[in-house]
C-alpha cells in the first residue's frame, strides 16, 4: 500500500514489566518505573540500522534481526505497508533476559514506532489490534499488556469467529502503599529455557489453589496490600523451574521466610518483592546476594508513550 511516512522522527518510551506475580501465570503483569527510550526515523537508504546503548549494547543485532526492527516489519506487514529504510536508536535500561520484560518492551516499542512513522497509522492499525499483534510475537499477553497499558494488568486470549486468537486486557490501579523491589542477578536466562521446564499436566488441587490466589492477588494489589503474602503463593511454575534459577528461588524462600511477599519475576531469574513500607524495602535490600543489583521502583501507570517530533 502506498502511504506517506513522516519526515520527522518518532520517539517511544516503554516500561519494564514483571509477569505472573506468583500465581498469575501468563495472565498478570505489572509495569515498572524502568524504561527503554527509542527513536526511529525513515531514511532514503534501504535496510535497517540499529544503534544500541545501555543494556544489550555490543550483544544485540544492529540490523533487521533486532527485535525492535522485526516488530516494526511485522507492523508494516499487518498494515499492508511497504517497509522503508529506517534508523533506530535504542537507549536501553531494562536488563536483557532477566524476567523484566525486555522482549515485550522491544515488541511494543517496535509496533508503536512503526505505526507512528506512518501518517494516519492509527487508522491502519487501531489501538485494539496492537495488543493482538504484540501477543502473537511474544507468545503470551502478560508482559506486552503491561508494557502497552501500564499499571497492573490482567490479560487473556479469545478466539474470533474464524478461530484466530484475539488478545484483550484490563488495567487496575495499584494501591498507593505498594512498592516493587527488583533483585536482579548478573546472569541472564532465556525465557524459552524456563518455559521448556514446565509440566504439560498439572494437579487439579494445584490449579484450584492458583485460581484462588489470582483472585486474592487482584484484591490485594488494588485494595488490601496486607494480603499480598498469601496472595503471591504459587504451585504451578516457580518450583517446577527451580533448577533454572536456584539462587533466585533460594532468595524468594528466604524473603518469604521473613514474611515478605516475594516471587520470581516472569520466567526469572529476577526476584520481585511487593513491599508496603520503607522497613520492608530495607529488609529486602539487606538480603540480596553479593553481585546482584537491587532497587525499589515506582509503578508505571502510563505504559508505552509515543511522541511524534514536530507534532
Amino acid at each position: 500500500m502506498a502511504v506517506t511516512f513522516r519526515s520527522s522522527g518518532v520517539e517511544v518510551v516503554v516500561p519494564a514489566t514483571s509477569a505472573n506475580l506468583g500465581p498469575g501465570f501468563d495472565s498478570l503483569g505489572l509495569a515498572l518505573g524502568l524504561h527503554d527510550h527509542l527513536v526511529a526515523m525513515v531514511t532514503e537508504d534501504p535496510g535497517v540500522l540499529v544503534h544500541v546503548e545501555g543494556e544489550g549494547a555490543g550483544l544485540l543485532p544492529t540490523d533487521e534481526h533486532h527485535l525492535v526492527a522485526r516488530a516494526m516489519a511485522a507492523t508494516w506487514s499487518a498494515m499492508d505497508v511497504e517497509p522503508p529504510g529506517v534508523i533506530i536508536r535504542c537507549l536501553n535500561a531494562i536488563p536483557q533476559g532477566r524476567g523484566m520484560g525486555s522482549s515485550a518492551a522491544a515488541i511494543i516499542a517496535g509496533i508503536m514506532l512503526a505505526r507512528g512513522l506512518v501518517v494516519d497509522g492509527d487508522d491502519l492499525l487501531p489501538d485494539d489490534e496492537v495488543l493482538g499483534l504484540a501477543t502473537r510475537m511474544e507468545g503470551h499477553p502478560d508482559n506486552v499488556a503491561a508494557a502497552l497499558l501500564g499499571g497492573f494488568t490482567t490479560a487473556w486470549v479469545d478466539s474470533d469467529e474464524e478461530g484466530a486468537p484475539h488478545a484483550s486486557a484490563v488495567t487496575h490501579a495499584v494501591h498507593a502503599d505498594v512498592v516493587p523491589v527488583v533483585c536482579v542477578p548478573q546472569q541472564p536466562m532465556a525465557t524459552s529455557t524456563a518455559r521448556g521446564m514446565l509440566n504439560d499436566q498439572i494437579d487439579r488441587a494445584d490449579a484450584v489453589f492458583n485460581i484462588g490466589r489470582v483472585a486474592l492477588l487482584t484484591h490485594a494489589l488494588t485494595e488490601a496490600p496486607h494480603l499480598l503474602f498469601p496472595a503471591t503463593e504459587d504451585r504451578l511454575h516457580q518450583h517446577a523451574r527451580a533448577s533454572a534459577y536456584p539462587a533466585s528461588l533460594e532468595l524468594v524462600i528466604r524473603l518469604r521466610g521473613r514474611g515478605l511477599p516475594a516471587v520470581i519475576s516472569g520466567a526469572g531469574p529476577t526476584v520481585l518483592a511487593l513491599t508496603t513500607s520503607p522497613a520492608d524495602v530495607a529488609d529486602v535490600l539487606a538480603q540480596v546476594p553479593e553481585g546482584w543489583q537491587a532497587s525499589a521502583l515506582a509503578i508505571d501507570s502510563a505504559g508505552a508513550r509515543v511522541h511524534i517530533r514536530g507534532v
